[in-house]
């Protein structure tokens, strides 16, 4: 029997900040604020980690928003060991990867269907292990996976891309295949990203994580080096050809853009067909960018973060001439890992908008555009204490959501 609950009671009252109950089985709506949806105050309560001020109205703190349309949320599993990504099947199932090296197939009312094993040996310490998942757009007719995890060897650790063939049994995948690993390796285990989205032609977009130390992490600007990045890859692992930096001596010509710190969510818009990106910043200065070609997002140049210390990073600059500004960041963090788009007219409100799944800060961000900006923030279920790592729109319109502690959330329409 799943577990639901009013999204209702799964908000913080803005107006008055006391927290409504969730209860274990599905209720009528509490009682609205005073406010109306349009003019809430900023989500965000707690003082930042610096006073570093915004470059434009809106890049930070901007008005809440609440969800009108009645909306549930049930718990549909909670048997998942460490899941790390969500993506949807054709035929409408859900694909979910386990960090220790597994991967499963899940129904949409949150059956197990099947276990695929056999994958690669990954190093599963720190921000490591099985990492995203995403089918080819011609799965149907090829059942090709595109996975990326963290490769161990003797000098260290990197971030691998594969692939394989889905078995007609579906319990292990066939023939795999790496086709692109992010150099250097480094000895750490920490952020690695990364995010695997394809596009209209059927190339590979992957961000990679700058390896966290500051040693390896100035390898973001440099553009001999895959780390820090977002490449465009063939489904072979090769540059796409055109590149920005194909010309570029000393480029690897498969970057698309750089700068990034760890880009764990990254996201096409339907509507533009842009790659928007969220990326953890250190203390503080979490981030949303739209990753354009050829630019250069900052890290560890400009960050609206500080160093876990509290002392400032580098020179402690915001902007930087030939350096892009974030669409939106947050300060304190929410650590920002999946997130999608939803675009489905079931709950009209919420097309267009941005959801993403957030560990520290215990909860979901929507947050709804007004063209390449942001126009309002809302928290979902942030009273769960689960700590939030993927996120998709299934088919059906619901929004899928996996927790680090073994969740599967179902988020729909009432």
């Amino acid at each position: 029997m799943h577990t639901s609950y009013s999204l209702r009671g799964l908000i913080v009252v803005l107006m008055s900040g006391a927290l409504l109950s969730c209860h274990s089985n599905s209720h009528t709506q509490n009682e609205p604020t005073t406010a109306t949806a349009d003019s809430l105050p900023p989500v965000e309560t707690k003082a930042p980690n610096s006073n570093y001020k915004p470059a434009f109205a809106g890049q930070t703190r901007v008005k809440g928003i609440k969800t009108q349309t009645p909306v549930q949320v049930q718990l549909l599993d909670s048997t998942l060991k460490f899941p790390w990504a969500i993506c949807n099947l054709p035929d409408g199932r859900l694909l979910i990867t386990e960090k220790l090296g597994t991967m499963r197939i899940e129904t949409l009312d949150g059956k197990l269907d099947k276990t695929i094993t056999g994958l690669p040996k990954v190093n599963a310490d720190g921000q490591g292990g099985l990492l995203d998942v995403n089918i080819d757009p011609d799965f149907a007719s090829n059942r090709m996976v595109f996975f990326d995890y963290a490769e161990p060897s003797a000098q260290g650790n990197l971030l691998a891309v594969a692939k394989g063939r889905l078995s007609d049994d579906e319990t292990h995948l066939e023939n795999i295949q790496v086709i692109y690993r992010a150099k250097p390796v480094w000895k750490g285990t920490l952020q690695y990203g990364s995010r695997i989205l394809f596009d209209q032609q059927g190339n590979l977009f992957v961000s990679t994580g700058e390896r966290s130390d500051k040693e390896i992490r100035v390898q973001a600007q440099n553009l001999g080096a895959a780390i820090g990045k977002v490449l465009h890859i063939t489904k072979d692992g090769k540059p796409v050809p055109g590149g920005p930096f194909a010309d570029t001596a000393g480029a690897l010509p498969e970057i698309y853009a750089y700068g990034f710190r760890n880009p764990e969510g990254m996201a096409i818009n339907p509507a533009t067909h842009e790659i928007w990106e969220v990326e953890f910043g250190p203390k503080g200065g979490d981030e949303l960018n739209i990753v354009r070609p050829g630019k250069n997002y900052g890290w560890p140049v400009i960050t609206y973060g500080r160093e876990y210390s509290g002392d400032a990073v580098g020179d402690g600059i915001q902007q930087k001439e030939g350096m892009e500004q974030p669409v939106y960041y947050w300060d304190p963090v929410i650590s920002p890992s999946g997130m999608t788009f939803y675009n489905s007219d079931t709950i009209a409100e919420w097309k267009g908008n941005i959801f993403i799944a957030c560990l520290s800060s215990t909860h979901v961000t929507r947050l709804v555009l007004k063209d390449d900006h942001v126009e309002a923030e809302e928290w979902l279920m942030q009273d769960m204490g689960q700590r939030f790592r993927a996120i998709t729109q299934a088919h059906n319109g619901a929004l899928y959501v996996v927790s680090e502690q073994g969740r599967l959330y179902k988020i729909a329409k009432k």
